[in-house]
């Protein structure tokens, strides 16, 4: 360490001298002492954090003394508030010109220039920072800037044991966690699940901190890292898992991250400073907590999440800790409760007793919701503040329908949804009954059923669900799980096995549909933009990088070989997009005539309508394309400009309002005209009463989730079709909000079983 007098080592064992004494009120003073010392700084200053999320100057050497619990910065406020808000060293030779500097008067730091800070985390959160001065400008050196990181993490033990800090004091007040609480959160997995809470706790407090022998603290970690990877071995070849499938590829992507070098790399630096193997390992997964606690790209913090896992299972690794996973007390009935986990984590429970998964933040795409959908567990995510609010044993629902839980439910609760549980059951039963029925109305009306799909674990679902295909095939699943962009092979071994597993069935391949909030991980992301919905997403990244569209359609020519291969452009806004994409895929399938590849005996090309304005040129559009898919969640928000993420507008505008049904029904009007083929793909889709509507106004293809295509088969085979299109047509031009209690009246008035 450049300057110092004896090193991070020295002054290790010097803090551990001062650990041990039995005067902790004082501790704080020798530390700031023994580090100005060792690093030749003339000031060095400990700030805490408050529970009002302020920085109390806590000690001092170099400041005035007076100031000592005077001082205090808002979180965000001067440079101290910036690292503590940031969770990230400063590191300023001019620490006054920088434009976030606050001048506290007090303590008579205006004769100081240069300035190094540092955050004090503790389990990911900041929980004070620790900074050092000098008069003279000077640029601290990256071995000093690792070592005060090093004596920073020492340093939250300090005040921890000593009792200057209290984690529960800088988390939300206690909210009555004895009465029965109800929460919102997101659908990741369908399905019911009654049980006891079980918290996925898998962090090791890690007790010895500075290593006595250093040679030795890097022999453990390497031998921990060894084993680690091992143990994914193991796991990627256990027989639930060892057969092909997107949770495959994600935990093949895990172990990618385990053999990670720059994630080694820091551990063994950590341990070089004179840190313990284990404490090592926490400083470095501090940093990534703290990380994924700051706004960031949210596949950037599915793969910080990822660290964060493997970072728990070396822990245990080291310490020999088990997690509560592989607990023999693990209730018959457990619901993991956690902030966000792993999916290895996921796959350390026992699935016996696994009856339900609660995350508080996660993603329906990201790692661990893929391989819960993999394995049937109903899982709720976004479910915000469920850790504020449950203890272990509670007792709890999910609802992985309606993306509802209910903690410590009352007898009421539970009765009804045991009830629900039981008629989910029947339900399936009968569903199960008219699986292979055709879904033809009271008059006659047929309608055909098809489901959306993404992943290989979704395939056998087309079959269990009785659908007649893939209505939607969304490529870009593949893409956002990966690591790296796909090969041509991988592309064209997961559209095979799709093609494969549909047999005679029709599958619609959606190309690419990424950008907006589809940052691929490995892509680069372009400039902030204001409207991401609106902006550079789908088609419109196809079209201006060709290479990556050509690639899958190459892929997919492929893979279609000998059949007849459909596939949709996303997003297309005008006729010339549409032209120019298809002339692509007539160079890509050229080219593979051209070297005597094999090519697919049809290609039929259609679009999705998403944009409202590609209605307008109808007349030039439907003549050149062979089918129209309307993308009913994108639609909606456009034709309102609501954006769907927003949840103060999101639910501002109904499906069902006339405004929405009549310009539907428009399109149904034009595709009929030129014999167009029209599908509806899309939440709406597949929610009965919006199915109801759709048949009402003359669509007769939809395609929908797997679990939603009994409820809908059901519903039209108890449906009268022309009577509903007859109720329906005076009300287009209503000038109501919506027309969905009209349309659960005329349900109700005439047995539609929903």
């Amino acid at each position: 360490m450049a300057g110092s007098v004896g090193g991070p080592r020295v002054l290790l064992r010097r803090l551990r001298e001062v650990m041990a004494e039995p005067e902790s009120a004082k501790r704080l003073d020798k530390i700031t002492v023994l580090i100005a010392s060792n690093m030749v700084a003339e000031v060095c200053s400990i700030y805490l954090m408050r529970p009002s999320r302020e920085l109390e100057l806590f000690a001092t050497e170099g400041l005035k003394p007076s100031s000592v619990h005077r001082t205090r910065l808002k979180e965000g406020e001067g440079l101290i508030g910036d690292i503590a808000l940031h969770a990230r060293p400063l590191n300023l030779a001019d620490a006054q010109a920088h434009p976030a500097f606050a001048y506290r008067p007090e303590t008579g730091e205006e004769i100081y220039k240069s300035l190094m800070g540092v955050p004090i985390l503790r389990f990911g959160r900041v929980v004070g920072v620790l900074a050092v001065q000098n008069r003279t400008k000077r640029s601290y050196t990256e071995e000093e800037v690792e070592a005060l990181q090093t004596v920073a993490m020492v340093l939250a033990e300090v005040v921890a044991s000593a009792g200057l800090i209290d984690l529960a004091e800088l988390e939300e007040p206690d909210l009555r966690r004895e009465r029965p609480y109800r929460l919102g959160g997101t659908s990741f997995a369908e399905g019911i699940a009654l049980g006891h809470a079980v918290l996925h706790e898998p962090r090791v407090h890690v007790t010895t901190l500075i290593a006595e022998d250093a040679d030795l603290e890097m022999k453990r970690l390497e031998m921990a890292v060894y084993e680690l990877r091992g143990s994914i071995d193991d796991l990627l070849e256990t027989a639930d898992l060892s057969h092909a499938g997107e949770h495959r590829e994600v935990l093949q992507t895990y172990r990618m991250f385990a053999n990670d070098r720059g994630w080694l790399h820091r551990m063994t630096e950590a341990v070089r400073t004179g840190l313990t193997a284990e404490a090592a390992v926490e400083r470095v997964q501090n940093d990534m907590r703290a990380r994924m606690m700051r706004p960031t790209d949210p596949y950037l913090r599915e793969r910080l999440h990822d660290f964060d896992d493997l970072a728990n299972r070396l822990l245990r690794q080291l310490t020999g800790v088990g997690l509560s996973s592989a607990s023999q007390d693990l209730p018959d009935d457990a619901i993991i409760i956690a902030r966000n986990m792993g999916p290895a984590e996921l796959l350390d429970y026992d699935k016996d007793r696994l009856r339900g998964l609660v995350l508080e933040e996660g993603a329906a795409n990201a790692h661990v919701s893929i391989v819960a959908r993999a394995l049937g567990i109903p899982t709720v995510g976004r479910a915000e503040g469920i850790l504020d609010h449950v203890d272990p044993g509670d007792a709890i629902i999910v609802d992985g329908d309606t993306g509802e839980l209910y903690l410590r439910p009352s007898s009421d609760v539970i009765d009804a949804y045991s009830e629900k549980a039981r008629f989910r059951a029947r339900r399936q039963e009968q569903y199960k009954a008219i699986r292979h029925e055709p879904a033809v109305s009271l008059d006659g009306r047929l309608a055909n059923l098809y489901v959306n799909a993404g992943l290989v674990v979704d395939l056998p679902h087309v079959h269990e669900s009785g659908a007649e295909g893939i209505g939607l095939f969304r490529t870009e699943l593949q893409f956002m799980i990966a690591s790296k962009l796909p090969s041509l092979r991988d592309q064209v071994e997961l559209y095979s096995a799709v093609l494969d597993a549909a047999g005679d069935m029709p599958v619609i391949f959606r190309t690419l549909d990424i950008g907006g909030d589809k940052v691929l991980p490995y892509m680069v992301a372009p400039a902030k933009e204001e409207n991401p919905a609106l902006g550079w997403r789908a088609i419109r990244i196809g079209l201006d990088r060709p290479a990556l569209l050509c690639h899958q359609l190459r892929a997919l020519l492929t893979a279609g070989a000998g059949r007849t291969l459909r596939l949709m452009f996303p997003m297309i806004a005008e006729v010339s997009e549409f032209v120019r994409a298809r002339a692509l895929v007539d160079k890509e399938m050229a080219r593979l005539i051209k070297f005597g590849k094999p090519v697919p005996v049809e290609v039929q090309v259609g679009t999705m309508l998403e944009v409202p304005s590609l209605v307008w040129q109808f007349e030039a559009l439907l003549p050149m394309v062979d089918f129209v898919s309307v993308g009913s969640n994108d639609l909606l928000q456009f034709l309102f400009a609501a954006d769907r993420g927003n949840p103060r507008v999101a639910t501002r505008y109904d499906f069902l309002s006339p405004a929405v049904l009549s310009f539907l029904k428009h399109v149904v009007e034009a595709c009929e005209r030129h014999n167009t083929p029209l599908t509806l793909c899309g939440e709406m889709a597949g929610r009965p009463l919006e199915a109801m509507a759709l048949m009402g106004i003359g669509f007769r293809r939809v395609s929908m989730s797997a679990a939603a295509i009994g409820p809908v088969k059901m519903m039209i085979r108890s449906l009268d079709v022309d009577a509903l299109a007859r109720f329906i047509e005076p009300l287009l031009t209503s000038p109501v909000r919506s027309l969905r209690e009209d349309l659960r009246n005329f349900a109700e008035i005439n047995d539609i079983v929903f």
